[in-house]
């Protein structure tokens, strides 16, 4: 016998999309077999109607027949009788218990799977500013319910169509054993007619059926154990955010699917919700509803942001940016624990480690890097020293070729470099209406809050102007900037307090480099958000392991006289060497302007493209960062 296809029972409780195309399988294979069975029965019910013809006939012949009235009887209706219990009774039975069974049970999944979806969508509108323990317990214990409900029915839906898989074989070869058993007790005097072949054949058609009804007692039992199992489960399984406390989170994930809401806009102030099944390949992030044989592609992941959203006073939202900047899709979890491991999976992804020969090593040493701060570490430069562009104001008037013996550096500590308890900013300190109000006095504020053309005039005439895509991670207070290890202590605790405190967050920004300042755009509105004097800015540095981390000390006057030190970090799209180069030369272009020959001198060191602009770096430009192509190459206009 061949073999035959079975529904996992073990997938009924996930209920993917994958598991329902299969199911869709198995009931229109159930479908066509009731089809069939109808048009055999009415077959078999005109046989039978025909032989009982035959037997009315034969008996009013055999009244004219006296001497064999009592042998064309009894011979005649031996084979009706035989034709209705062999023939005609088994099919009948087969439809009327097993098909019938089939479409009812159907009914009850179809029921039990609409009352777990409108479940579902009451407890993805649960309230999370005005939550109410009482309506929260009673909704989860409503879910946890109609899921046990669709799982219990889901087990015997797929359990009687397993079954049926057997079942048809049984029911379509025993009313045509039945009927050739008969028609060869009818012929039994013509016996010789049929070879010693028939009967082997007959013989074996009648063992196979007996080792398929063995099979099928067996596979019934093993799945009524393997049912048991399953319903033995702890409630936790169907229960949603059952561990919301202290849930046990996997952030080295570089693949994720699962059920999600998904927010689509239906006017100008209306949304809606539609709950599908999303799932990672590669780099992208596809979407695949219930019934459909493919998923689709919904967003490209590859250096795109993600972050915790509120949206719409509903829990566990997140959105997805594209590396442009431009807002994505909007979706929601149905569980803390969801959520966070679905944006540490996309933040995984979309930085390309699935393309490395190890990507769950890699995730996990990136993850372990984020969360050093557990372990006593004086500074992440001390694993690797490389060299860098960072460039320290003070140390650049010392002559070249006085060198400090590497056994004479002395590594500050943590408390020399960052008073203990210093807080951490985790967004712009100042918006952009303030900087723009510093910059210009009390002149009058643009209502549409984008900046003037003459706000910031040295733009058109600096010699150096480059552009790169940032985010910006967390900024604190320093007590020193005589050294880069400041830098890498503020981004250690920066990181660290990321991911402690769970803060995916991040505000991305255009970060203009000029001869004369740092500014900060925001890459919508083109409002500035934030501008830093260059000769302001004393430290910049690079991270040795992580090259996308940059970070820079700014030294600002107060009002009390006195001046105080601030660190900057942010994560670009690009290498972060490439901003301390760019920081650096806008430094040399600021002490070689007082000299026309120096700065001449300067220009001429660095290349040009054909189109006549200088190339900063001597790699290829980086079109990782996925911006316009005004912003992709490191390049500056003379």
């Amino acid at each position: 016998m061949p073999a035959v296809d079975k529904l996992l029972l073990e997938e009924a409780l996930q209920d993917s999309p994958q598991t329902r195309s299969l199911l869709s399988v198995f009931e229109e294979d159930a479908g066509t077999l009731t089809d069939y069975t109808n048009q055999l029965l009415q077959a078999m019910q005109r046989v039978y109607g025909a032989q009982n013809e035959m037997c009315l006939a034969t008996q009013q012949l055999s009244k004219q027949l006296l001497a064999y009235e009592k042998q064309l009887n009894v011979l005649h209706t031996e084979l009706a009788k035989q034709l209705a219990d062999t023939m005609v009774l088994p099919i009948i039975q087969f439809r009327e218990k097993d098909l019938t069974e089939v479409s009812t049970l159907k009914d009850l999944f179809g029921l039990a799977s609409n009352e777990h979806d409108l479940s579902m969508a009451k407890y993805s509108r649960l309230s999370k500013k005005k939550e109410n323990e009482k309506v929260k317990t009673e909704v989860v214990k409503e879910v946890a319910a109609a899921r046990r409900k669709q799982h219990l029915s889901s087990l015997q839906y797929y359990c009687a169509l397993n079954a049926l898989q057997y079942r048809k074989h049984v029911a379509m070869m025993e009313p045509l054993l039945g009927f050739a058993h008969g028609q060869i007790n009818f012929f039994k005097k013509g016996a010789e007619m049929f070879s010693q072949s028939m009967d082997s054949f007959l013989t074996s058609v009648a063992d196979m059926v007996q080792s398929i009804q063995v099979e099928l007692e067996a596979e019934a039992e093993k799945m009524r154990v393997s049912q048991q199992e399953l319903l033995s489960l702890d409630d936790s399984v169907y229960t949603p955010d059952f561990d919301v406390a202290t849930p046990q989170i996997n952030r080295n994930l570089i693949q994720k699917a699962g059920y999600l809401n998904l927010r689509n806009k239906t006017g100008l102030v209306t949304t809606t919700w539609e709950r599908l099944y999303f799932f990672t390949q590669g780099g992208n992030l596809m979407c695949q509803p219930r019934g459909a044989v493919a998923g689709g592609l919904i967003q490209d992941l590859d250096n795109c942001s993600v972050m915790a959203v509120d949206c719409e006073d509903r829990r566990y939202c997140f959105q997805i940016t594209t590396p442009n900047g431009k807002a994505g899709i909007i979706l929601q979890a149905e569980s803390r624990k969801e959520n966070e491991e679905w944006i540490c999976a996309i933040n995984n992804i979309s930085r390309q480690i699935y393309l490395t020969d190890n990507p769950e090593a890699v995730a996990i040493k990136l993850n372990q890097t984020a969360l050093q701060a557990v372990t006593p570490i004086t500074s992440f430069a001390k694993k690797q020293e490389s060299p860098c562009p960072s460039q320290n104001l003070k140390n650049s008037e010392m002559e070249n070729d006085k060198i400090v013996p590497e056994a004479a550096v002395i590594i500050p500590k943590a408390e020399q470099l960052i008073a203990p308890g210093t807080p951490i900013q985790f967004d712009i300190v100042l918006p952009a209406t303030e900087f723009l109000d510093q910059n210009r006095g009390s002149r009058r504020i643009n209502p549409f809050g984008e900046t003037e053309d003459e706000t910031f005039p040295e733009a058109e005439d600096s010699l150096l102007q480059q552009m790169f895509v940032v985010r910006f991670l967390g900024s604190m207070a320093v007590k020193t900037d005589n050294t880069p290890e400041v830098i890498y202590e503020a981004m250690r605790q920066v990181l660290a307090a990321r991911a402690i405190h769970n803060i995916f967050r991040t505000t991305e920004s255009h970060l203009m480099v000029t001869s004369q300042t740092l500014r900060l755009i925001d890459p919508q509105t083109q409002v500035t958000r934030a501008n830093f004097e260059l000769t302001s800015v004393t430290q910049f540095a690079a991270h040795q392991e992580n090259k996308r981390l940059v970070g820079f000390v700014v030294r600002m006057p107060e009002s009390t006289g006195g001046e105080s030190l601030s660190t900057y970090v942010f994560e670009s799209n690009s290498e972060g060497e490439k901003i301390c180069y760019a920081i650096n030369l806008g430094k040399e272009i600021i002490e070689v302007q007082k000299d026309p020959e120096a700065l001449a001198q300067l220009m001429l060191s660095i290349p040009l493209t054909n189109d006549g602009k200088y190339v900063l770096l001597n790699d290829q430009p980086d079109d990782s960062d996925g911006s316009s192509s005004e912003n992709r190459g490191a390049e500056s206009e003379a």
